[in-house]
C-alpha cells in the first residue's frame, strides 16, 4: 500500500516539547509546575464574570474583527485599527508574521537560544531559520545579526526579554542595530514579557513602529494578563504588513470568550499591575537567594529566571522535580523556572543549597 505524500521537510521540524506537567505527588509533597512561563494568578473576578457572561453565546462565530478589543488597544497605544492583527496567543501571531514575509529560499533570523517555537514555525513556513548565537552573558548578539544578514533575510525577531533566558537589550544597542537593517526587511519586537521588564533604558516596541517604517510589535494576553488557556495575542504593524498577516490568519482564530476576557483584563490594569508587581518582588527574592549561595544568575527581566548549569542541566532537573518542581530543561545548557505561586517559589529557595552541590554554573558574564 502507497503511504501519504506528506512535506519532506516536516522531517526537520523537531516536535515541539510544552512545559512538562503532572498530576502526581511528588514524595517530598505538591508538584508544582514551573515550566510553561504560566501566571500562578487565578482569573480576576471581573475577568472571569465576563467569560461566564460570554458562554451562552459560544454558538456563534467570533467577531473576526474584534472590533472591542482592537478599540481598547487602539486608545492605549494611539494607533490605528489597520495597524492591529489579533491572532490565537503571540506566537501565531509570530508564525502571521513568518508565513506573510518569507517563504522557500528566504531567511528567518533570530537569537538562539530564544523562543523554542521559532525555528520550527520558520521551517513550518517553508522558510529556512538562521539561529544567531547568544552572547557569553546569554544576551541577542546584536553585531552578529547584523552580519548574518543576507539578500535572503526577509524577517528578523528580536525577543526582549529574551526567553529563555531574560536578559534584554538597550535602547542605544537597538537603535543602531535597526540604523543598518535594510528598510525592506521585517523586524519583530517580540515582547511577550514586556509587563516585567524594569531596565530602564530598554526600548520600547511602539516607540520603534513610530520611528521605523519596518518594525512590528507583538504581544500577548498570556504572560501577565493571565490568560494562557484563552489563548490571544496581537501585533502592531505597518499597515501594509498587518494587511498581509490577515491573510494568512487563522480565521475566527481568537474566540468570543477570549475576546471578552482581554477587554476585561485592559479595563483591569490596575489590579494586574498590583499582581505583575508581586511577581517582580519575588523574582528578585529568587535572584536574590541564588546570589546568596554563591551561583550568579544572568539579569531577568521576565517572570521566569535562566539557570546555566552546563553538563548538570538534567540532574539539576530531575533534583528539582524529586522534591516537586517540575522546570524546563535545555541539555548541556541551563535550565528555565518560572516564578510562581509563593509555595513553589519557596521550595525553588529551600533546594538551592542541593542544587550548588551539583555544580555551580557558568558566570553570567
Amino acid at each position: 500500500m502507497s503511504e501519504l505524500r506528506l512535506r519532506e521537510d516536516l522531517s526537520a521540524i523537531p516536535d515541539y516539547k510544552p512545559g512538562k506537567t503532572t498530576t502526581q505527588s511528588a514524595p517530598t509533597g505538591p508538584v508544582f509546575k514551573v515550566s510553561s512561563n504560566e501566571n500562578p494568578y487565578p482569573p480576576l473576578p471581573s475577568v472571569a464574570s465576563a467569560i461566564a457572561d460570554r458562554i451562552t453565546h459560544i454558538n456563534r462565530y467570533p467577531e473576526t474583527a474584534a472590533t472591542a478589543v482592537v478599540a481598547l488597544l487602539c486608545e492605549r497605544f494611539q494607533v490605528s485599527p489597520v495597524n492591529i492583527v489579533l491572532g490565537s496567543g503571540s506566537v501565531e501571531v509570530v508564525s502571521q508574521l513568518m508565513r506573510a514575509t518569507a517563504g522557500e529560499g528566504d531567511e528567518v533570523m533570530f537569537a538562539w537560544r530564544s523562543f523554542e517555537a521559532y525555528p520550527m514555525l520558520v521551517r513550518a513556513a517553508g522558510a529556512t531559520p538562521v539561529a544567531v548565537p547568544l552572547t557569553a552573558d546569554h544576551r541577542h548578539d546584536l553585531d552578529a545579526m547584523r552580519a548574518a544578514i543576507t539578500p535572503r533575510t526577509r524577517l528578523i525577531l528580536v525577543c526582549n526579554p529574551n526567553n529563555p533566558t531574560g536578559t534584554t537589550i538597550g535602547e542605544d544597542e537597538l537603535t543602531a542595530f535597526l540604523d543598518t537593517v535594510p528598510a525592506d526587511i521585517t523586524v519583530v519586537i517580540d515582547e511577550a514579557y514586556v509587563h516585567f521588564n524594569e531596565r530602564t533604558d530598554s526600548p520600547s516596541g511602539i516607540e520603534y513602529f513610530r520611528r521605523y517604517p519596518n518594525v512590528a510589535v507583538a504581544h500577548t494576553f498570556s504572560k501577565a494578563y493571565g490568560l494562557a488557556g484563552l489563548r490571544i495575542g496581537y501585533a502592531i504593524a505597518p499597515e501594509r504588513l498587518a494587511n498581509a498577516l490577515r491573510k494568512v490568519a487563522i480565521p475566527f482564530g481568537v474566540t468570543d470568550l477570549a475576546q471578552a476576557a482581554a477587554v476585561a483584563s485592559l479595563h483591569a490594569e490596575g489590579e494586574l499591575s498590583a499582581r505583575v508587581a508581586d511577581l517582580i518582588a519575588e523574582r528578585e527574592r529568587v535572584v536574590g537567594a541564588f546570589q546568596d549561595a554563591g551561583l550568579d544568575l544572568p539579569e531577568t527581566q521576565a517572570n521566569f529566571i535562566w539557570v546555566p548549569f552546563g553538563d548538570a542541566t538534567t540532574a539539576a532537573a530531575e533534583l528539582l522535580e524529586s522534591h516537586g518542581l517540575l522546570v524546563r530543561p535545555f541539555a548541556g545548557e541551563g535550565f528555565r523556572v518560572t516564578i510562581a505561586e509563593r509555595e513553589a517559589n519557596d521550595l525553588l529557595v529551600r533546594l538551592i543549597p542541593e542544587l550548588a552541590a551539583l555544580r555551580t554554573p557558568v558566570a553570567a558574564g
